[in-house]
């Protein structure tokens, strides 16, 4: 593989704010995260370790309900944080040279609720990482941050500008790519073989494009009832990393 590998795209702009303790707390715990200020009630920031340099402000929980979006349960927290640098995907796929862990590739997901839950759920199965497209995918974000539960903080994100290309190059660091489709043929579990697998998803309704599911090495589905048309994506990727994890 020369160089660094395929490029990653440029970090969003602006700051975005996290609400709730375990975003809060996995943010505040990241040493490459930088937080720039830190709003709470004097009851939640009691039970924090907070860095003395750290800009605070005490605020009422109302205070910080007109921060946020309405109804957000911000659990007496909220941060503007600096998004994360950006990574590499040569360099992902080289710290996962020698193991097996499986690799998620999100196709045009662009609910930041689907993908928090889906870092979540690489978090839960250590996978290597999520790759997704720069265009269609959503920022850094207080609903996703909270949505992952604090994996945002622990599981490379890797932004791509061409997801084929970037495919491309998931295959040559010798991963199975195996694209997720309730039209397949076959059943997840009886194409995953050995290999190491990049497991590909693409926006529910939608699905993958036809570009995309042409750069995959084999279509699978999921043994799922015929009294449910789909799964959610974030409940797929959730399924498929189990499999992947237990073979």
């Amino acid at each position: 593989m020369a160089g660094r590998g395929h490029r990653p795209s440029k970090a969003p702009a602006g700051r975005p704010r996290f609400w709730g303790r375990h975003a809060v707390t996995a943010a505040l715990a990241n040493p490459e995260r930088v937080v720039r200020k830190l709003w709470g009630t004097r009851e939640a920031l009691a039970s924090l370790s907070l860095p003395p340099i750290l800009p605070v402000v005490y605020a009422e929980a109302p205070d910080l309900g007109r921060m946020v979006p309405a109804d957000a349960p911000h659990q007496g927290l909220v941060i503007e944080v600096d998004p994360l640098e950006e990574i590499w995907l040569g360099d992902l796929l080289e710290q996962g040279r020698d193991d097996r862990r499986p690799l998620v590739v999100l196709d045009q997901v662009t609910d930041p609720h689907n993908v928090g839950a889906v870092l979540r759920s690489a978090a839960a199965f250590d996978a290597l990482g999520i790759v997704t497209q720069d265009r269609h995918a959503p920022p850094e974000s207080g609903a996703l941050a909270r949505a992952a539960s604090g994996a945002l903080e622990t599981v490379p994100w890797v932004r791509v500008v061409n997801l084929a290309r970037a495919l491309d190059e998931i295959s040559e660091a010798d991963f199975w790519r195996i694209g997720l489709t309730g039209h397949a043929d076959q059943t997840l579990g009886a194409v995953m073989g050995e290999a190491k697998v990049a497991i590909v998803l693409g926006a529910e309704g939608e699905g993958m494009r036809q570009n995309t599911e042409a750069h995959c090495d084999q279509l699978a589905k999921l043994p799922i009832s015929a009294k449910v048309e789909s799964l959610n994506v974030s409940n797929a990727a959730a399924i498929a990393l189990y499999a992947a994890t237990t073979r």
